[in-house]
């Protein structure tokens, strides 16, 4: 089997550690700078030019895609998706979790417990808006933001105003998000894979710092996850459609209550932090998805059913 990985880095952890994981189990593996892709739509015969040669012989892609590139980096996945590769994670679980509105909407619509957030069309109510999350401290989070940037803590309702009226001002787009002061500044990353959960850590963030983010200091060890948290975390990745997630939430009086979700979880922290071969179970995955596409093709080969295979 021939696995491409879409990823902007070859020599990031998280990329090397899956070439070598599909290499142990007796695959090709290529890295593909997915901004290196040249798509070509066609009917009845779509393709893709890779640093102009035509693009072949791919049996399943996993994509790395980064945050500042979502639009272009879904569009390949799509292409691939049109060419019948099979994806890992689907181009349109991506643009779900990577739009923090839309997937917070998408989980509090399932059921899922998370802090209570606001959002507006840069409304003047701003103490209205501030009393609505529970009042001061509280967290203001850009939209667009990723690895716990364009993320502020504001301590009081002066600052809250002060934070809220400037990214207004920027027409920067944001949502103002209840303070969990009982989680401590840390946060358990779950890390799902075809609705399994292959490992769990708690981050924590570095002393005078609420963002438990690793790229921001924090630290990380091995969680045992309750039973409310484990379910949780599967509900998240399934309402988003997505079969490789990592997932961040917050321990709180109430219950755990969903941040994030990330299309694009980095291995290197839950691997050092669990000991596992989450790399590998990621490939075990793959195996999983080409292997129910030639199962497929084969019944329809022998049924002579000639339909598109939508799965």
């Amino acid at each position: 089997m021939k696995i491409a990985i879409l990823s902007r880095n070859a020599r990031l952890y998280s990329t090397r550690r899956l070439v070598e994981a599909a290499q142990q189990r007796g695959h090709e593996a290529v890295v593909l700078d997915h901004l290196r892709c040249d798509l070509v739509m066609e009917k009845g015969a779509p393709h893709i030019l890779y640093k102009g040669e035509l693009l072949t012989g791919i049996d399943a892609i996993i994509p790395r895609i980064g945050a500042s590139v979502t639009f272009y980096g879904t569009a390949v996945v799509r292409q691939f998706e049109m060419m019948k590769v099979k994806s890992v994670v689907a181009s349109q679980s991506i643009v779900r979790s990577r739009d923090k509105l839309r997937s917070l909407q998408i989980m509090a619509r399932a059921g899922l417990g998370m802090p209570k957030t606001a959002f507006t069309n840069y409304s003047k109510e701003v103490k209205q808006l501030i009393q609505e999350v529970g009042g001061a401290p509280l967290v203001i989070k850009l939209l667009e933001g990723t690895q716990g940037l364009g993320v502020v803590l504001a301590e009081t309702g002066k600052a809250a105003e002060s934070v809220i009226e400037a990214f207004h001002n920027l027409k920067a787009r944001i949502i103002v998000q209840e303070f969990i002061a009982e989680s401590k500044g840390a946060d358990i990353r779950v890390f799902v894979v075809n609705g399994e959960v292959v490992g769990a850590m708690k981050r924590q963030g570095k002393e005078g710092e609420f963002r438990s983010n690793l790229h921001r200091g924090g630290t990380a060890t091995l969680i045992k996850l309750s039973r409310a948290e484990k379910a949780a975390a599967l509900m998240a990745a399934k309402s988003l459609g997505l079969d490789v997630a990592g997932v961040d939430m917050l321990q709180s009086k109430r219950g755990p209550l969903i941040l994030e979700v990330n299309s694009s979880p980095g291995l290197e922290g839950i691997e050092r932090a669990t000991q596992k071969d989450i790399a590998g179970k990621i490939i075990e995955f793959t195996e999983l998805l080409v292997n129910k596409k030639a199962t497929k093709t084969s019944k329809k080969k022998t049924t002579g059913d000639g339909g598109d295979d939508h799965q």
